[in-house]
């Protein structure tokens, strides 16, 4: 499994609008003024792609932080 730290990597890639580097396993993701729904599901999209995991969008909505929602992947992948 990847590190904490590549996750956000893969995060930041997917999603244009976020500046590389700036997410942290603390960042509470929904909190940002630019989060919308369609960020979810690239998200969602990437860790099914990336890591052959589907996460739930109820899975997903349990999760505030970057970490919390790496934990759930890495819960998953068993």
């Amino acid at each position: 499994m990847v590190t904490i730290n590549e996750f956000i990597s893969d995060i930041e890639e997917a999603i244009e609008e976020i500046e590389p580097g700036t997410l942290k396993p603390e960042t509470e993701f929904r909190k940002s003024e630019s989060w919308s729904s369609m960020h979810a599901l690239i998200i969602l999209a990437m860790i099914d792609t990336n890591y052959d995991i589907a996460l739930t969008g109820e899975e997903m909505r349990k999760c505030s932080t970057i970490g919390e929602l790496y934990n759930a992947v890495v819960a998953k992948k068993g």
